[in-house]
C-alpha cells in the first residue's frame, strides 16, 4: 500500500466483509456512490480528492467460498472532526455491487505519530553514527598527538646515538630496555628515564652511564631478553633487574603491566641466582680487581681469624668450600643460632626479610626486594638479617658497610669476596 505523504495526516483504517465475491472497483465505486451527499458539498468524497484533501482509496480483498474480505485505507488530510466524520459515513455502507456488505472502522491513525517515532529511530541512528565517528577521531587525533609528542621527547644519546626519553641525564636512575619502540612506550605512560641498548651488542654508553647511576634492566619475557641481560651483566654494573610477564614484549604492556613488572625489580645477583642465569665469567673478572680475597697471604691471616674462631670460618677462602665442611663439624648449635634457624623457618617462602638488633629482637620486616635499599636507608643499629632469598655480594658489602655481624639467608650466591667480619649461614649449615 502507497500513501502519498503530501496529502496525509490521518489515516482511516475500515475492514470490509461481503456476501458474495466483488472486486476492488466494486468497493472503491461503492464507497463514492453510498456516501454522495450524504454529508453535504464540503466532505463530498469526490471533491475532496480532486482538492487533494483526501488521497487515493486502497482496497485489499480477497474471496473465499463465495464471500470476500478486505481492508479499505483512506489518507486524509482533514481535520480530526471531519475525518472522524467521513470515517463514520463508511459504516452506513450496506451493498458492494450486487451483494450485500458490511464495513467496520478499526482505528484511525495519526500519521504523523507514525512519522515522529520514525524520525526519532532514525536519529538515535544516525546520533549513534555521529558518536561512534565523533569518538574514533577524537581517539585517533589524541592519539596522533601523542605519539608525535613522545617522538619530538626522543632524544638521541651518546656516540651510539642511543635512542632515550629526555631525562637520561637529570635522573640518578636509568631504566634500560632493548630497542626504540621499547622507550617510546614507557614514554607512553610518562616514564622518560629509559634507554635503549638496540641490539646485543651493549653500547659503552650504557656501561659509562652505569657507572655513576642507579641502573634497572627491563627486558623482554622471552629468550631474547635473556640474551640481552647476559650481554647487559657481563659489560656493566646492573643493580636491579625487571621482566616483562612470559612471552610478551615491553612494548606491548600496558601501564599497569609495566608498573607491576618495575615494583617487581629483583636484584641483579638474586635474580642471576634465581633464575640460574649464566653470566659469561669475563663479568666477575671485570669485577674482580675491587673484590679479590687476600686471606691467603702471608702477612697478617692468623691475627685476622682468630677473632672469629668460634665458628672456624676463617679457614675457609671459599664459602662453598666452608659449606661443604660445615657438616664435618658436627658442633652443637648455640641459641643465637637455634634462634636464627627458626626465624629462616618461619620466613620460608615468605620473601620477607628480618633486621634484628644485638639481643635478637625485631627492629623490621621488610620484603626481600626491598632490603638493599632498606639497609642502605636505616638509622638503627642492626646487628643481623635473616632473610627467605639469597646471600649477594651486594648484600655482604652493605653488611660490612652498616656494621652487621650475622647474615642468614636460603642459600649462598655467587660471592667474589668473603668478607672475615661477617659471619654468613644458610639453611643447609643450621640444618
Amino acid at each position: 500500500m502507497e500513501i502519498d505523504p503530501s496529502t496525509t495526516k490521518y489515516l482511516i483504517h475500515a475492514r470490509i466483509s461481503a456476501d458474495g465475491i466483488v472486486e476492488k472497483p466494486d468497493v472503491v465505486g461503492a464507497v463514492f456512490g453510498q456516501t454522495e451527499g450524504l454529508l453535504g458539498d464540503e466532505l463530498d468524497l469526490r471533491d475532496l480528492q480532486k482538492s487533494g484533501r483526501i488521497g487515493r482509496i486502497e482496497v485489499e480483498i480477497s474471496s473465499n467460498r463465495g464471500k470476500s474480505e478486505g481492508k479499505i485505507y483512506i489518507p486524509s488530510s482533514l481535520d480530526q472532526v471531519e475525518t472522524a466524520i467521513l470515517a463514520s459515513a463508511l459504516e452506513t455502507i450496506d451493498r458492494v455491487g450486487p451483494c450485500r456488505a458490511r464495513i467496520s472502522v478499526d482505528k484511525i491513525e495519526d500519521v504523523r505519530i507514525s512519522k515522529r517515532n520514525k524520525i526519532v529511530e532514525r536519529a538515535k541512528q544516525l546520533l549513534n553514527e555521529l558518536i561512534r565517528e565523533s569518538r574514533a577521531s577524537g581517539i585517533d587525533l589524541t592519539e596522533s598527538v601523542r605519539q608525535s609528542v613522545q617522538v619530538e621527547e626522543i632524544i638521541h644519546y651518546g656516540k651510539e646515538k642511543l635512542p632515550a626519553g629526555p631525562n637520561i641525564d637529570e635522573s640518578d636512575a636509568i631504566i634500560v630496555v632493548e630497542g626504540r619502540s621499547d622507550v617510546l612506550n614507557l614514554l607512553k605512560h610518562g616514564i622518560k628515564n629509559a634507554i635503549a641498548v638496540e641490539g646485543t651488542s651493549i653500547p659503552k654508553t650504557i656501561a659509562e652511564l652505569a657507572k655513576d647511576k642507579v641502573v634497572t634492566a627491563f627486558v623482554d619475557g622471552d629468550r631474547g631478553g635473556e640474551l640481552i641481560l647476559r650481554e647487559l651483566l657481563q659489560v656493566a654494573e646492573v643493580d636491579f633487574v625487571a621482566r616483562a610477564p612470559k612471552g610478551q614484549e615491553v612494548e606491548e604492556l600496558t601501564q599497569k603491566q609495566i608498573m607491576k613488572c618495575l615494583r617487581n625489580k629483583m636484584p641483579a645477583e638474586q635474580f642471576v641466582d634465581m633464575f640460574n642465569i649464566q653470566v659469561p665469567q669475563k663479568a666477575a673478572e671485570a669485577d674482580a680487581p675491587a673484590a679479590i680475597p687476600v686471606p691467603k697471604q702471608p702477612e697478617h691471616p692468623i691475627p685476622q681469624q682468630e677473632p672469629v674462631e668460634v665458628h672456624a670460618k676463617p679457614e675457609f677462602n671459599s664459602r662453598q668450600e666452608e659449606r661443604r665442611a660445615a657438616p664435618e663439624r658436627g658442633k652443637k648449635l648455640s641459641a643465637d643460632q637455634e634462634k636464627l634457624m627458626n626465624m629462616l623457618l618461619e620466613l620460608s617462602a615468605t620473601s620477607k626479610a628480618r633486621l634484628l638488633a644485638e639481643d635478637m629482637n625485631l627492629i623490621e620486616e621488610v620484603p626481600v626486594k626491598e632490603l638493599a635499599n632498606r639497609l642502605k636507608e636505616s638509622q638503627n643499629k642492626i646487628s643481623a638479617i635473616v632473610f627467605d632469598g639469597v646471600v649477594t655480594q651486594r648484600i655482604l658489602d652493605l653488611a660490612v658497610d652498616k656494621k652487621i655481624s650475622k647474615v642468614v639467608g636460603a642459600k649462598l650466591g655467587n660471592i667474589t669476596k668473603q668478607p672475615t667480619e661477617v659471619e654468613v649461614w644458610t639453611r643447609d649449615d643450621l640444618a
